[in-house]
């Protein structure tokens, strides 16, 4: 029953988390793998902070329940901008991921990496340290990408070839103005 053209919200919120490819690429320069291998590693980074937070809360140190609370957090807000479909039972996540994705990638690199690193500089552990390196590494991939792409030989050479001309033109033209 009901129109085919209606699209239930499940629907809705899987197209609000899949990147379009040719939209997105235009603004940012990733292309569309690459986008996704961000969001896979901010999905894996998420699931490790999580599990490493809930274990670092086992404990009575009270440093590495906060850096185990912080973790956790750091999982549901990998899990809100990278994979909103996760969590579905939240109202405003999808229009936290749109948000996330209208982010320079430099933007969230920091903000990835200041995250990871937060619970670290709180609990220097073991527990920490590896249950925050692949969120760690999300903000690096975002990082990468907001570098830009890697130029190609040809070009470099050209540009190395047109620098020393220019630099052969300076010095024979400073030559000359001494000469006279």
């Amino acid at each position: 029953p009901g129109s085919r053209g209606a699209m239930s919200s499940q629907d809705e919120q899987f197209q609000a988390a899949a990147p379009d490819p040719a939209a997105s690429s235009a603004d940012d320069g990733m292309t569309w793998w690459y986008r996704w291998l961000c969001r896979i590693a901010g999905v894996i980074g998420g699931l490790s902070c999580a599990f490493a937070g809930l274990w670092n809360c086992v404990t009575i140190n009270p440093l590495n329940i906060a850096a185990g609370v912080w973790m956790m957090l750091n999982a549901f807000v990998l899990f809100l901008c990278e994979a909103p479909f996760c969590c579905q039972f939240i109202e405003f996540a999808n229009a936290v991921s749109v948000r996330a994705d209208k982010l320079r990638p430099w933007q969230k690199a920091v903000f990835y990496c200041g995250m990871a690193v937060f619970p670290v500089v709180l609990s220097l552990t073991l527990t920490t340290l590896f249950g925050n390196a692949i969120a760690f590494a999300t903000g690096v991939l975002y990082g990468l990408s907001a570098l830009g792409k890697k130029g190609d030989a040809i070009s470099y050479a050209r540009i190395h070839q047109q620098q020393k001309q220019m630099d052969e033109e300076k010095l024979t033209g400073g030559l000359e103005g001494q000469a006279l």
